[in-house]
């Protein structure tokens, strides 16, 4: 299958991505740190991260929503490539009608 000029676009965003972390990030009432909570071997795990590390962490966070989205778009593109192909390679043939001699 040919690269569509999306299929190239999406995964050239994906590529520009530099940083990406799983979970999401809670405020611990008025504590000075946050939870960062993620799913690791079927159980969460909880890490408390320092309110200075909190901006750095919630664009990480972000970067890796942003890669799970593009990376859907790009798996639609290549289903629907998929799907003409194999609509394109059952669509019956046309032979050419037999004359008839007098």
């Amino acid at each position: 299958m040919r690269q569509t000029k999306k299929m190239k676009k999406l995964l050239e965003q994906m590529a520009r991505i530099d940083s990406m972390e799983r979970g999401k990030l809670c405020r611990m009432g008025q504590r000075p740190h946050y939870n960062h909570q993620t799913w690791q071997d079927g159980r969460n795990v909880v890490r408390y991260v320092p309110a200075k590390d909190v901006q750095s962490l919630q664009k990480a966070i972000a970067g890796y929503r942003l890669f799970m989205d593009l990376a859907q778009l790009y798996a639609d593109e290549v289903i629907k490539q998929t799907r003409k192909a194999r609509h394109k390679a059952s669509a019956p043939t046309q032979t050419p009608k037999k004359r008839s001699s007098p």
